[in-house]
């Protein structure tokens, strides 16, 4: 039986995108060394803003946006290929980021009773989720409206971690913003805590040290040797942490002040001004010389703002570009590092019946 002239046309007319809409196109990015595809989704916006996202580690390896001029430029750093990404190993470049994103002091917490022993992949410590985490897997894709949904089971005692989690992360374009929504259920009480680790650079290229940065916070979270919080929360003012104007990003880098040379420079928590549960602005950053402007608002209690401390110029980037300090920084939206053993910040406990639900924008503009 032929389709009816109604059915072919509704069929012609769904295939069509729809004026304003989001394009998603897939290629092939390579192979994991067991033979496992992974696969790039290029996401184009109805205003140009294009995203470029890999199934291995959800990484957006790129993101184009225009300057005032209507250059369009790619603003993050990351591989040219997947054996860049394979074999890098420490810079976490525009990867989803969990179990828990940041660091657990002395890679071991306790929850309800029950005494859980992490990866020790920083010093004493744990980051990122340890040594097999979330940007180190092959996620599996989907299309959706408007984006690109990845997810991903990471099994109970994986990386120490309890509990069986099923984490799901969409992409997605809506004309000059980037959203990446997140959510996680478990079926035993777990810690969770996720974020995208892109290292933005709005220049496209050299130091990002004149990039003016505002952060939406009052106070932020000293850190000790290891880079693990203290447990307090001290106000900015009057220290070289105090963004809550417009501020060259270099201007105090280099003062003498302890919690700088601790972190090498700024590797810190931001405990973020929040008036309710929605979206707020947590960050703004300006790159004064292209004009592109980039916000980014959440639903998190933290941020950490990182400069790229740890790009020592060995590292290289994309078109073979040797990454050096400075060149980029990170904006990753999250729970407090070492929440697990510290009883006074925000929990990151995700229980059996629950949803983790967490979405982070990144808005793009021209001054």
């Amino acid at each position: 039986m032929k389709p009816s002239f109604a059915a072919l046309t509704a069929l012609l007319i769904s295939s069509i995108p729809l004026p304003g809409a989001t394009t998603v196109k897939k290629s092939d990015f390579g192979k994991m060394p067991d033979g496992t595809p992974v696969a790039l989704y290029t996401l184009t916006s109805s205003t140009g803003l294009e995203a470029r996202i890999i199934t291995y580690g959800g990484i957006l390896v790129s993101l184009k946006t225009p300057d005032r001029k209507g250059v369009a430029a790619d603003v993050v750093l990351g591989h040219d290929d997947l054996a860049g990404y394979l074999g890098d190993k420490g810079t976490y470049f525009g990867a989803l980021i969990g179990r828990y994103a940041n660091r657990i002091g002395h890679a071991a917490f306790t929850l309800n009773g029950a005494a859980y022993k992490l990866p020790k992949n920083d010093g004493d410590n744990s980051l990122h989720g340890g040594t097999m985490g979330f940007d180190k897997r092959v996620w599996t894709a989907k299309e959706v409206p408007g984006g690109l949904e990845l997810t991903l089971l990471s099994k109970d005692g994986e990386e120490g971690y309890p509990g069986n989690l099923k984490a799901v992360v969409t992409y997605s374009l809506n004309g000059n913003n980037l959203q990446i929504h997140y959510t996680a259920t478990t079926d035993k009480a777990t810690v969770v805590n996720l974020t995208n680790h892109s290292y933005w650079n709005l220049k496209g290229d050299g130091d990002i040290l004149g990039n003016l940065l505002t952060i939406n916070s009052d106070r932020y979270t000293p850190v000790d040797a290891g880079l693990i919080p203290t447990g307090e929360l001290k106000p900015v003012a009057g220290t070289p942490f105090d963004f809550r104007k417009p501020t060259a990003v270099g201007a105090r880098i280099a003062q003498d002040d302890a919690q700088l040379k601790l972190g090498h420079g700024y590797d810190h928590n931001w405990v973020l001004n929040r008036t309710g549960k929605g979206l707020e602005l947590a960050a703004r950053v300006e790159d004064t010389a292209s004009g592109r402007v980039m916000e980014v608002y959440t639903d998190q209690p933290g941020v950490q703002f990182y400069t790229g401390n740890f790009l020592n110029g060995t590292v290289k980037g994309k078109g073979g570009k040797l990454a050096a300090i400075h060149s980029a920084l990170c904006l990753e939206t999250q729970h407090y590092p070492d929440t697990p053993n510290k009883k006074s910040f925000p929990t990151a406990e995700l229980k059996p019946g629950e949803k983790y639900d967490t979405t982070t924008e990144f808005r793009f503009s021209v001054k």
